[in-house]
């Protein structure tokens, strides 16, 4: 299982944003909510999760994030921008020091704006620094690609943290 697997992972980060007493607030995209699932997996997360969810529609996108429209004009779906953009807003929506988003295409249907299958990209937005990483899987599997954009985003969570 996906979770078992990643909870190690999930517990380093859990202990440097307690170490700094810094919470987290996460927006998950086509990873349907498998990142603030897995840091879910550690016990006492209120000591450094605030909260987030999962941003499918452009509905759920306005009420979370609660950005005015203006806020997104010229910005694609699945960008560095775009990410980076929620990272930001659900930061500081939520009150939060760090804020995770992911924005991609998860596959085997039709993304409503034209991504490419397999495509994600992660942004990390901490008190002094910003971080995007993209990846390709050039695959349709929808969850293979799921628990890659996962790790993916994981993996530039811990590395920002590190920094």
């Amino acid at each position: 299982m996906i979770l078992r697997e990643l909870h190690p992972q999930a517990v380093r980060i859990a202990e440097a944003l307690k170490a700094r007493g810094e919470k987290i607030a996460v927006a998950d995209g086509a990873t349907g909510g498998l990142i603030g699932a897995s840091l879910l997996t550690v016990p006492g997360a209120l000591k450094f999760y605030v909260g987030g969810g999962i941003v499918y529609s452009f509905k759920a996108r306005d009420v979370l994030f609660d950005l005015p429209r203006e806020a997104y004009e010229g910005m694609r779906s699945a960008t560095e921008e775009y990410a980076l953009l929620q990272a930001r807003a659900i930061r500081d929506r939520l009150g939060a020091e760090w804020g995770i988003a992911e924005s991609g295409a998860a596959g085997s249907s039709k993304h409503p704006m034209g991504v490419a299958s397999g495509k994600s990209v992660a942004a990390v937005a901490g008190p002094q620094l910003e971080r995007t990483q993209t990846i390709e899987t050039s695959s349709d599997d929808r969850i293979d690609n799921m628990a890659a954009f996962t790790r993916n985003a994981l993996n530039l969570l811990e590395s920002a943290l590190s920094e």
